[in-house]
């Protein structure tokens, strides 16, 4: 009988294999046509996966993913019946540029020719980098206040058009939105909140938006591969298993009756090891995953009081963090990423594998995590209690005066000394503020919140990635080359630097239209020779000799942190080597001549457009930063 059981096994696998090559055969011409390749319009991106053009390519090759349609050689999504031509798209960061195609009729009627809009039912979300700017028409009372004024042909001198990137302004002036006939908002890009960067709103318009898409569905239905192609590879590992588990069945049957459980439970088991070789590094199935503890999901619940509200702590990159305390009585800062789908466990498992082989007195400790099995990703850290440097300076925390010079110059000298040793360990941190700089009881500083970090390889000189980070602090350059490299970091620390001067946020609403970055504002006191107008006045800049030396240093070190050319910026290795010196007391230069005095003391002149000026009054010594920024 065990003879006949395998030859019935053989003949079904020859009969499936035979199967199996016609229907290989069949596909050859598919699978092998270019219908799945990136094809696009004429003008524009390529398209591929998960948009996909059905002119051009077969449906199997996005059927899940979204419908692009070719107009005028233009690549055209419809989203709420409207028509946007797609100017870019970011496949490694889910995220792509579009316009309006009725961006570039005429915007001067009233209403404008564009809807309401919104990403309610489609699988779109804003980016970082998008906001809503609004339209407001015939409007019987008259505001002009940090808006675009929109000339209209119903416009008469009863009438007045306007629109504004933040409604709050109008309430905080008391502006009766009621007075206007229609209102209408649109999305735009924001190039890092320098919002009315252009004279005319139409331009900003026509610049375009940036979206997001998440697609739960579309690693497992697309990608150009065809389903009949799947089926058949399928069929032909079935077939293998099967022929594979009669032999064995054969073999077992007719050496040794007696062990038969053993020895088949062996060689199962023995298989699917050897088919599955991650599960023997299972974080389900051990204590540690990247050298840190696991926790079960339940235990950080109870923790954190089942996530109560009264326990968050603010928010990070992709994150809610809340405050908790773990069964053996430790303190702990719990992360809780916003939505588990692919993007936030792919930014889980980068922020585990940094945090957890980065180890340095300035930047916050990992305790653990929970697997990507888990219910939700959460990151447990060590808990820092005494807030944020945002805090301190013009937060809940602030008071004048509570925050001496001496303190905040510790503090960017700690931040610096962490992020030296970032870059030496090959990350860029890309989201430094002061909101990501906890202090402790001490004041003594730990960076946080690794949540938008990328390894930064070291074979290459930047990299080309979708805009991301906070606004007031995001590079310039790389805002508009989308190429990352350790000089975004400098140019966000000297954010950094000018908040701890001036006690400012980065960025402020409220401030006139030229100062709404902080790092614009600082630039423009420097140059015109009135760093007085933007420090802390509880820090002694006019009363205290020494302090207004060393204020004048950093200021002067900010400013070239701050230059749009990164090539003309420092390293932080070089940043820290000015700290040093500036704290240590190195900062004034050996020839008195060299010194620039007024009535009130040292002061800044003669600043060019793109540096730092050469005689500047308080400096370190040359020798320690270089003008290159290396």
């Amino acid at each position: 009988m065990d003879l006949h059981f395998f030859i019935f096994f053989n003949k079904l696998f020859f009969i499936l294999t035979i199967f199996t090559y016609f229907n290989l055969q069949s596909l050859s011409l598919s699978s092998n046509s270019t219908s799945c390749l990136p094809q696009n319009c004429g003008n524009g991106p390529n398209i591929t996966f998960p948009f996909f053009i059905p002119q051009l390519q077969e449906p199997d090759c996005g059927s899940r993913g979204f419908n692009i349609t070719c107009k005028n050689k233009n690549p055209v999504l419809t989203i709420s019946n409207d028509d946007y031509i797609i100017k870019d798209i970011f496949y490694s960061n889910s995220s792509f540029l579009l316009v309006s195609s009725k961006a570039f009729s005429d915007t001067n009627k009233c209403p404008i020719p564009l809807r309401n809009f919104s990403t309610n039912g489609s699988p779109f979300n804003y980016s970082s980098l998008t906001i809503d700017l609004h339209f407001y028409y015939n409007c019987s009372l008259p505001y002009s206040e940090r808006t675009y004024t929109i000339d209209c042909d119903t416009n008469s001198s009863r009438f007045s058009s306007f629109a504004v990137f933040h409604p709050e302004i109008l309430r905080k002036n008391n502006y009766s939105i009621n007075s206007c006939q229609s209102l209408v908002h649109v999305p735009v890009h924001t190039d890092g909140m320098n919002e009315l960067l252009y004279e005319n709103y139409t331009d900003v318009l026509r610049k375009g938006f940036m979206l997001e898409w998440q697609c739960s569905n579309c690693e497992k239905n697309g990608k150009g591969v065809n389903w009949k192609l799947k089926l058949a590879f399928g069929i032909v590992g079935s077939v293998f298993g099967i022929f594979m588990m009669g032999v064995i069945w054969y073999v077992w049957r007719r050496r040794n009756n007696k062990k038969k459980k053993r020895y088949f439970g062996s060689s199962y088991m023995s298989r699917n090891i050897s088919s599955y070789p991650s599960s023997t590094t299972d974080p389900e199935k051990n204590d540690t995953y990247h050298g840190v503890q696991i926790f079960k999901y339940r235990e950080l619940e109870k923790a954190t009081n089942y996530f109560d509200s009264k326990k968050e702590l603010g928010d990070g990159g992709f994150g809610t963090v809340y405050h908790g305390k773990l069964k053996d009585g430790r303190e702990v800062a719990v992360k809780r990423l916003y939505e588990n789908n692919y993007k936030r466990v792919e930014q889980f498992m980068n922020e585990v594998g940094i945090l957890a082989h980065l180890r340095h007195r300035n930047l916050v400790s990992l305790y653990g995590c929970t697997t990507h099995h888990s219910r939700e990703l959460l990151l447990v850290y060590d808990y820092i209690p005494n807030g944020t440097v945002a805090d301190h300076l013009h937060g809940e925390k602030s008071k004048p005066g509570s925050l001496p010079w001496i303190t905040r110059i510790k503090i960017a000298t700690e931040t610096a000394s962490a992020l030296v040793y970032l870059h030496a360990s090959d990350v860029v941190h890309r989201d430094v503020k002061t909101n990501n700089i906890l202090l402790d009881n001490s004041f003594s500083v730990k960076v946080a919140d690794f949540g938008l970090s990328r390894l930064f390889p070291t074979d290459v000189t930047h990299v080309s990635t979708a805009p991301q980070g906070t606004p007031g602090y995001v590079d310039p350059e790389y805002h508009e080359c989308y190429q990352l490299t350790s000089k975004s970091d400098v140019y966000s620390f000297g954010v950094v630097l000018i908040e701890l001067i001036s006690s400012k946020p980065a960025v402020d609403i409220t401030r006139h239209r030229h100062e709404i970055n902080l790092s614009n504002m600082a630039l423009n006191k420097i140059r015109n020779d009135a760093l007085g107008e933007l420090v802390d006045p509880s820090l002694g800049f006019e009363t205290d000799y020494e302090v207004r030396k060393m204020i004048n240093a950093v200021a002067e070190l900010a400013f070239r942190c701050l230059q749009n050319e990164r090539d003309c910026r420092p390293s932080m290795e070089e940043v820290l080597k000015g700290l040093n010196s500036i704290q240590n007391g190195g900062y004034v230069k050996e020839k008195d001549e060299d010194l620039v005095l007024d009535d009130d003391g040292l002061s800044l002149k003669e600043y060019s457009q793109t540096m730092s000026p050469d005689s500047v009054a308080i400096a370190w010594s040359t020798s320690t930063i270089s003008t290159s920024g290396g």
